[in-house]
């Protein structure tokens, strides 16, 4: 009877200790704003955090996932992540640059040639500095950078594959002032619209097209009601990936190692998935139905030309030109190592 009396002690005192466990596990609510399935970069790079995280945090960390914009939109997720209601999310470039400015540097049309280039620069010391940068102005932690994809134009009225082509039409830009100048450098009246807001924007006729890339095409359905794509490349547009500083400083050694560790998993995850779609984009817009524009290398430099000095000017204005300094630098020594 002593034996299955301390039996019964032990299962008990474990399993209050299991109880008292998940008592006092750290809520990390993970907001992003693509749709809820594995064919989402976003979503299925959230997912595979989800697990890692718990599994080597032993469910210390209950991470929370909310996709397709259930905290809110642009504004209302930098603001929950400065405030800390929101703990972490995956963002896009616009909402970043309206908060801290210097990301808006990344706007620069026409700057990278692929994938390998701009991930080499993004995870150089260019970055580094960058993250450090963000975490003193902002109290944002900014652990690394995936793919928004490779932004291209699209439009309902006719097909772009030079610059004269975006004459009058109204497009969509994201809420950061520097995608307005970029889209009239080029001819085209800007008006910018949340991301939640897009696809009814482009039904209701509010704009004539927008820019993104295939991912976000695809994953809003925006195909639906835009007929033509141009294949222009014009911006490299990125995924932060970004956590409330004071939530990462109260996390143990443990966790921190295990956030660390896993958000590198998920920017992997994130990055591959949308390169592949990326580079297949042509095959997946037009078995969507859409009429795919080629951009020649001669008609990309024609847009290069009208677009970057201007674009380049505003962030100058803005924000001096060290970060644009350092970006060319970051390239150059890129380009250096062949």
């Amino acid at each position: 009877m002593k034996t299955m009396s301390k039996l019964l002690t032990a299962t008990a005192t474990a399993a209050l200790a299991i109880s008292a466990q998940a008592a006092v596990a750290k809520d990390l609510k993970y907001a992003h704003f693509q749709s809820a399935d594995l064919s989402s970069p976003k979503h299925a790079a959230a997912l595979a955090f989800e697990s890692c995280v718990e599994g080597k945090t032993a469910g210390s960390i209950d991470v929370q996932i909310y996709p397709a914009s259930q905290l809110g939109g642009d504004a209302e997720i930098m603001e929950g992540l400065q405030l800390g209601t929101v703990q972490m999310a995956a963002i896009h470039d616009g909402p970043i640059s309206s908060v801290y400015k210097p990301f808006s540097v990344l706007a620069l049309p026409y700057l990278f040639d692929d994938q390998a280039m701009a991930w080499s620069v993004m995870d150089s010391d260019f970055g580094k500095e960058m993250a450090e940068d963000m975490l003193a102005q902002t109290g944002i932690r900014m652990f690394g950078v995936a793919d928004n994809g490779v932004r291209n134009f699209t439009n309902n009225i006719r097909p772009v594959a030079e610059p004269a082509d975006m004459e009058g039409l109204k497009m969509r830009v994201m809420t950061a002032p520097v995608w307005i100048t970029l889209v009239e450098s080029l001819g085209a009246s800007a008006t910018p619209v949340p991301w939640p807001e897009l696809p009814g924007a482009l039904q209701q006729g509010v704009v004539d097209g927008q820019e993104n890339g295939v991912t976000n095409i695809v994953n809003a359905s925006l195909y639906q009601n835009q007929k033509y794509v141009s294949l222009d490349g014009h911006v490299f547009s990125w995924h932060a990936y970004l956590m409330n500083e004071d939530f990462y400083q109260g996390l143990t050694d443990v966790e921190k190692t295990a956030v660390n560790q896993c958000v590198q998993i998920a920017i992997t995850i994130h990055r591959g998935m949308t390169a592949a779609q990326d580079a297949n984009a042509a095959t997946i817009l037009s078995e969507k139905g859409m009429e795919v524009v080629p951009v020649s290398p001669e008609q990309k430099e024609m847009f290069r030309e009208k677009s970057q000095p201007a674009v380049r000017e505003y962030i100058v204005s803005e924000i001096g030109e060290d970060w644009p300094n350092k970006l060319d630098a970051a390239v150059q020594a890129y380009r250096d190592q062949f």
